[in-house]
């Protein structure tokens, strides 16, 4: 996976939101986020911006809309 890559599974409906790093470009997030009407995937969105400081506008999901493997694209 490159450098601009980042892969993410996703535990939604957790008691508190955490992002914790399993190796180089490979995330695992607990959201207090229901999987109802994309609220997950913004939350997932929201704490990887805000872990990795990387600017709003510049994280895209690109796989995994609807399940819990998920892979953004960090725009430059």
């Amino acid at each position: 996976m490159s450098l601009n890559r980042i892969a993410v599974k996703v535990h939604p409906n957790a008691g508190k939101d955490v992002l914790v790093q399993l190796g180089p470009g490979r995330f695992e997030a607990w959201i207090k986020a229901k999987p109802i009407e994309g609220r997950a995937n913004a939350a997932v969105s929201a704490l990887v911006m805000r872990t990795l400081n990387i600017a709003p506008g510049h994280l895209k999901l690109v796989k995994g809309g609807v399940g819990r493997h998920k892979v953004f694209q960090v725009l430059t």
